[in-house]
C-alpha cells in the first residue's frame, strides 16, 4: 500500500523551487568574488574594492606595455613582409618580360622552319646580304643567351623571395596572435575593474573617481591626501625650467602642452596617450627617437640615480618597469597615469621608483 501513496509535496514546488535555487547560487557566487570559496563573506568595504581596482589598473598598464611591444613587433614583421612581397612582384614582372623575349625567339624559329641561323645564311646567294644577316644573327644570339641567363637569375630570385616571404608571413601571424592575446588581457583587466567599481554606491564611486582625477589612488594607500594635494596644486609648471640641454626643454614643453588630455591604452597622441606613448611623443618633438615601450625606453639612454635626476630624464616605476614619466624637477613629473586620470603633473614618490634614464 505504501507504493500507492501520494508523494509528499515540497513547500516550494515547480518554478518557485527553481527560483530559490538560482538565488542561492547567485548569492554563493557573489560571496566568492574576493574570498574564492563557497563560504559566505562580508560585503567588501569601499577601501577593499578600490584597492583591488587600483591593482587591476596597474596590471592592465603592465599588459598595455606588452601589447605595445607586440604591436611594434607585428608592425616590423608586416613591413618586412610587404617589402619582400613587393620585391617578389617586381622580380616576377621582369621574369615574365624575359620569358616573352624567349617566347618571341622560339616563335620566330618555328616560323622559319626551325633552321639554324648559320645554315639559313649559308643558303643565301648575295654576299652583302650574307654579311648583314650574319651580324644581325650574332646580335640575336647574344640577346637570346642574355635572356636565358636573365630568366635563370630572376627565377632563382623569385623563388628565394617567396621562401623569405612565407617565413615572414609565419612570423607576422605569430606576432598578430600575441597582439590579440595581450589586447584581450588588457581589456579583461579593465572590464574587471569596471565590474568592481559598479559594486560601489554612486557616492563612493564619485569619491573614488575624484580622488583618482586629483592625482592619487582611490584608496589613498599610495600617496594619500598629501600626495593628492601636491599633485592638484602642480597643474602647471611655474617659472623657467633648468634642463641639461635645449632638447630636454623642448620635450618638457611638449609634455606640458598635453596636460589634461586623456589616458587611453595603446595611444601615442595627439589627442590621447598612454604613459610610454607620451614620453615617446615628447622626445620626438625634441628630435629624439625613443622606442615604444617602458621596458625598452629604460635602455634608450644613460642610467642615472634618483639623486642625479635632471629635467627631461625618464623616470620609471614598479618592479616590472611598467610605468614611465618625464621628470621636470623638484620631485615632479609629467605622466599619463591610467584610465580616468588625464595627463598631469605629479610627485615621483606617488609610485614605487624603479630607475631613471637620461636621453638626448
Amino acid at each position: 500500500m505504501a507504493a500507492h501513496r501520494k508523494p509528499k509535496q515540497s513547500p516550494l514546488g515547480g518554478q518557485a523551487a527553481r527560483t530559490a535555487v538560482t538565488l542561492a547560487l547567485a548569492s554563493a557566487a557573489t560571496a566568492t568574488v574576493f574570498e574564492g570559496s563557497g563560504h559566505a563573506a562580508p560585503r567588501p568595504t569601499p577601501a577593499q574594492v578600490t584597492s583591488e581596482v587600483d591593482r587591476l589598473y596597474e596590471q592592465a598598464e603592465a599588459a598595455t606595455e606588452k601589447y605595445n611591444g607586440a604591436k611594434e613587433k607585428a608592425g616590423r614583421a608586416r613591413a618586412a613582409f610587404d617589402r619582400l612581397r613587393d620585391e617578389a612582384a617586381r622580380r616576377t614582372e621582369r621574369l615574365n618580360r624575359y620569358r616573352d623575349v624567349l617566347g618571341a625567339v622560339a616563335a620566330a624559329q618555328y616560323r622559319s622552319g626551325g633552321l639554324d641561323p648559320a645554315l639559313q645564311l649559308a643558303l643565301t646567294s648575295d654576299p652583302d646580304q650574307y654579311l648583314e644577316r650574319a651580324s644581325l644573327a650574332e646580335k640575336a644570339g647574344n640577346r637570346q643567351a642574355a635572356a636565358v641567363t636573365a630568366v635563370r637569375r630572376e627565377l632563382g630570385a623569385v623563388q628565394r623571395l617567396r621562401g623569405e616571404s612565407e617565413a615572414r608571413l609565419r612570423e607576422l601571424r605569430t606576432q598578430e596572435a600575441e597582439l590579440r592575446r595581450q589586447k584581450a588581457t588588457v581589456q579583461g583587466k579593465l572590464n574587471a575593474a569596471r565590474t568592481l567599481l559598479a559594486r560601489l554606491t554612486a557616492e563612493e564611486r564619485a569619491r573614488y573617481e575624484a580622488a583618482v582625477a586629483a592625482g592619487g589612488h582611490g584608496d589613498g594607500a599610495s600617496g594619500g591626501s598629501a600626495t593628492m594635494a601636491r599633485a592638484d596644486r602642480s597643474s602647471a609648471i611655474r617659472g623657467p625650467i633648468t634642463a641639461p640641454d635645449a632638447r630636454a626643454v623642448e620635450a618638457i614643453a611638449f609634455a606640458q602642452a598635453q596636460l589634461g588630455k586623456p589616458y587611453v591604452w595603446g595611444a601615442t597622441g595627439p589627442s590621447a596617450y598612454d604613459c610610454s606613448g607620451l614620453t615617446q611623443a615628447a622626445w620626438r618633438a625634441a628630435g629624439v627617437s625613443l622606442p615604444r615601450t617602458t621596458y625598452t625606453q629604460i635602455n634608450a639612454g644613460r642610467r642615472v640615480s634618483r639623486s642625479e635626476l635632471a629635467p627631461g630624464d625618464l623616470v620609471f616605476f614598479y618592479s616590472g618597469i611598467s610605468h614611465v614619466g618625464l621628470y621636470i624637477g623638484g620631485g615632479q613629473m609629467i605622466h599619463a597615469p591610467r584610465p580616468g586620470a588625464p595627463v598631469r603633473i605629479a610627485p615621483i614618490d606617488e609610485m614605487p621608483f624603479a630607475g631613471a634614464t637620461r636621453v638626448g
